[in-house]
């Protein structure tokens, strides 16, 4: 949308909002597009499409017509906008509830839904002041990035658009092109399932979003209904987990702590595996251990990441997964030398703005105006997270927009003069539009994914402000039921709570702690300063007496804590940011250059990327910091054919070399 048409929408907005009769087509076209082409079918097309644009916004066009004529005679049909059914209907929350939807609306920060969300939550307090909250003390929750296909498949739902992707059936091994009706996404198992029906097979499927090999294709000329009753949450539930299986590895000397802690006693293995053990003798220099798995896939990308450390023994299936992660590792990392070229440097990547932000901007600003006068322009700028610039060029469009053809006082009437914003005339527009389906999503399922989260889930503030919020969505409310976020829950609730108590009365902790990476385990103390997590993993970021330096640790990684009886350090703070990163910067880091295949270029955002480099394949190169290199081979052999190391060339060597000391292990 060109500047144009922004002060165009929002003109015809306010033309629609403040008249009751209604406007027909001609006085429209006369007075707010001041079109004079006489082209009826350019104008009919481009006013069809504003007429959508608004209705995207959450603004309902209404249709009306004089007695005896029809709606197709453009004569005699006028349009107006309903000031109270778009409406977000006034919502007043309690300090407590305040701090539940802050916490829900920056479960998103990272991933999908993040924009919705903030939207979601500046038309509240748009409505009214937020009452002065603090978020608990160092707490960040948040919901791991699940990748493009999410973002796509989500929009899609929304939209009520099928979407097609090539799909690695578990049951068969074979690659299949799928055409689907999306109905929900939810999370399960630490796995993301699209649930909708399978028009190959007419039938509802589940769909494993790990297990989509190609992009998604929304087919955005098709539509369709979903079920009226469907939960996406009920419909997970009823999902059998897979069973217990028992697995027969092989384990070098010394080595891999991490996965002996996981070993069973030798009276615990079944019929199966205990033949396999008999069959298969391990060689010298390794030690033969049992593990528990439920999904071959996921304990075969952590076998590969192992590399010649480990060998799959028993069952075959899991052997062979690993054998097919370690193959396409060493042929992607054996391929020709891509051609590219960094774009500049960035931290993390930052969406273009485009008109209808703006616009949506500036629907939320003057009702945000009208209920926080004088603030200043930084202020306000810093709210929106936009420049000074950008708020300036907003307010002057606003002060040339209102009514059609009116007087001066027919205009929006906001001033900021002496830095200070204040507005006289909002022209009806002083109440936020309701929330759309992604906002009310975004929320509420943020709302539901918090419950078992200690310390928040006990007490009515989440069961309130989820039942108001129910209530102000309407309809868009309802559709919240297609999407399911991950469990919360620590898996340690005694570790978290620990941390977390440190955290609020500034205690220093003593630390036992395993470090897969390097296969050690070390004692420290830290000063703990925020809890964090990506779905039910939680970390804690912590400044490190051992190392004299901020560290983020996993927290079922720690084996032991407890307070050692001395207080936090002086001056000892997060990094910044927020939320709080897995990887801190140092300056001894070794930037390492790596290129992802178009399944694989989440890792760019997942390791802080400096600058990155487009490929045509969808693929990008990559410049990451990494403070500890020797780890990189398993970094390669874990992600099976997305990532390769190009520079420096020893570390690309070195890889090249582990990948086929594992290969050589499965027999090349």
């Amino acid at each position: 949308m060109s500047v144009s048409r922004t002060e165009r929408l929002l003109n015809l907005l306010i033309a629609l909002l403040n008249t009751r009769y209604g406007l027909r087509r001609s006085e429209l076209r006369e007075k707010v597009y001041h079109d004079t082409s006489g082209n009826d079918v350019a104008f009919g097309r481009m006013f069809e499409r504003d007429k959508n644009d608004l209705r995207q916004f959450g603004f309902d066009v209404e249709t009306l017509t004089d007695m005896g004529w029809s709606e197709d005679d453009p004569a005699t049909t006028r349009y107006r906008i309903g000031k109270e059914s778009n409406r977000l209907p006034e919502v007043q929350l309690e300090p407590e509830e305040w701090t539940v939807l802050l916490l829900a609306s920056q479960l998103w920060e990272r991933a999908a839904l993040g924009t919705a969300a903030q939207s979601a939550l500046r038309k509240l307090q748009a409505s009214g002041r937020m009452a002065d909250v603090e978020l608990p003390a160092g707490l960040q929750p948040r919901i791991k990035p699940a990748g493009q296909a999410f973002d796509d498949v989500v929009a899609a739902m929304h939209a009520r658009h099928p979407v097609s992707f090539s799909y690695l059936a578990g049951s068969t091994g074979k690659e299949e092109l799928r055409t689907v009706e999306p109905w929900g996404l939810g999370s399960r198992f630490g796995q993301w399932y699209l649930v909708g029906y399978d028009r190959a097979r007419n039938a509802p499927r589940h769909f494993r979003l790990s297990r989509f090999t190609s992009a998604v294709t929304t087919l955005d000329k098709e539509q369709y209904s979903p079920p009226a009753d469907f939960n996406i949450r009920q419909e997970l539930d009823r999902l059998p987990e897979l069973p217990l299986r028992t697995a027969v590895v092989d384990v070098r000397e010394g080595r891999l702590l991490a996965l002996r802690r996981r070993a069973l006693e030798p009276s615990a293995l079944d019929a199966a595996a205990y033949g396999a053990a008999a069959l298969n003798r391990e060689e010298a220099g390794y030690n033969r251990i049992s593990l528990q798995f439920r999904d071959p896939e996921t304990l075969a990308e952590e076998l590969a990441s192992y590399g010649p450390n480990v060998l799959a023994v028993f069952p075959e299936e899991l052997a062979g997964a690993v054998r097919r992660r370690l193959k396409a590792a060493a042929d992607f990392s054996a391929s020709p030398l891509p051609d590219y070229s960094f774009s500049p440097a960035r931290a993390r990547p930052v969406r273009s703005r485009t008109s209808e932000d703006q616009l949506k901007r500036m629907l939320q600003l003057v009702p945000f105006l009208v209920h926080n006068q004088g603030l200043h322009i930084q202020d306000v700028a810093r709210h929106f997270g936009v420049t000074r610039k950008e708020l300036e060029d907003d307010l002057r469009i606003l002060i040339c927009s209102g009514l059609p053809e009116g007087y001066p006082d027919d205009l929006l009437d906001i001033q900021w003069e002496n830095d200070h914003v204040f507005i006289t005339q909002d022209l009806d527009l002083k109440r936020p539009v309701r929330f759309t389906v992604d906002e009310a999503c975004a929320l509420l399922t943020g709302l539901e994914t918090l419950n078992g989260l200690p310390g928040i889930a006990e007490g009515g503030a989440l069961e309130s402000v989820t039942l108001k919020l129910l209530a102000a969505a309407g309809e868009e409310g309802l559709r919240a039921a297609s999407l399911a976020g991950p469990e919360m829950e620590p898996a340690d609730a005694a570790a978290h709570a620990t941390v977390r108590q440190a955290i609020e009365s500034r205690s220093q902790l003593h630390l036992t702690y395993l470090s897969p990476q390097r296969d050690n385990v070390t004692e420290r103390d830290v000063d703990p300063l925020r809890l964090y997590s990506l779905d039910n993993t939680w970390y804690f970021e912590a400044y490190c007496h051992l190392v004299n330096g901020l560290r983020n640790f996993r927290l079922d990684r720690v084996q032991d804590v407890h307070p050692n009886g001395r207080p936090m350090a002086e001056g000892s703070t997060p990094s910044e940011g927020v939320p709080a990163k897995l990887f801190t910067p140092n300056d001894d880091d070794t930037t390492v250059t790596v290129q992802l295949t178009r399944q694989g270029r989440g890792l760019a955002d997942d390791y802080y990327a400096e600058r990155t480099a487009e490929l045509p394949d969808g693929g990008l190169v990559a410049d990451i910091r990494f403070g500890h290199t020797a780890w990189l081979p398993m970094f390669v052999a874990q992600h099976g054919g997305s990532a390769r190391i190009l520079a420096p060339e020893p570390l690309a060597a070195a890889s090249r070399e582990w990948l086929e000391a594992s290969l050589a292990r499965y027999g090349g």
